[in-house]
């Protein structure tokens, strides 16, 4: 299964309105504005580099305090974790089913949306009913909204960097819906057993 989740140090001057300090601010007043602003700044930042921000977990260190001439803010060089959701290409993700079109499926694999093109979805020519379900000709494997898939990411794009695109694909072995999977397993464990009569 794939990291995705990633915990990141960051460094940078972090601007704090004058509006928010006073001359006399302690140590813990200043952490306590530092880490408003960062979170501010940071909350749904997507970016190439970061993938999707969650949030801020930790100051790690805030120096001194420089004042700009004519901004009247404050800016304190900061070293501080972000918690980062970043896809990776080939990486395996678990997700549910949000939305069937005739195109492909959407999958919630975390803060983002991935899609998987309804060529991907199965390893079988696939029909779209209005009834919003993908239906495979031959096998007759059947993906709905709210089914649980494991899918593996296939691209990923940050040419919209507030709407990030995952492609994804099922047509790998081990991956696909797992009710899918849990009937494959069940079917390849019943020959088994009435091979093996004589064996213990």
């Amino acid at each position: 299964m794939g990291k995705m989740f990633y915990e990141l140090e960051v460094r940078g001057h972090i601007r704090v309105p004058p509006t928010s300090f006073t001359e006399k601010m302690n140590s813990e007043e200043i952490k306590e504005s530092v880490l408003k602003k960062l979170n501010e700044d940071f909350e749904g930042y997507i970016s190439k580099d970061l993938g999707v921000v969650i949030g801020v977990s930790e100051v790690l260190s805030i120096g001194e305090g420089a004042i700009i001439p004519g901004d009247g803010a404050a800016y304190y060089d900061t070293t501080f974790k972000i918690l980062a959701f970043k896809p990776e290409v080939q990486e395996v993700v678990l997700g549910k089913i949000t939305d069937i079109t005739d195109f492909g499926a959407f999958i919630d694999i975390g803060p983002i949306d991935g899609m998987i093109h309804v060529s991907q979805t199965m390893d079988d020519f696939v029909s779209f009913s209005k009834s919003n379900v993908l239906t495979g000709k031959e096998t007759k494997k059947v993906l709905k909204v709210n089914d649980h898939c494991r899918a593996r990411i296939i691209a990923v794009s940050f040419k919209e960097p507030s709407n990030p695109k995952i492609g994804l694909t099922m047509r790998q072995p081990m991956l696909g819906n797992l009710k899918w999977l849990e009937d494959d397993a069940k079917k390849k464990s019943k020959p088994a057993k009435s091979g093996k009569k004589g064996e213990k």
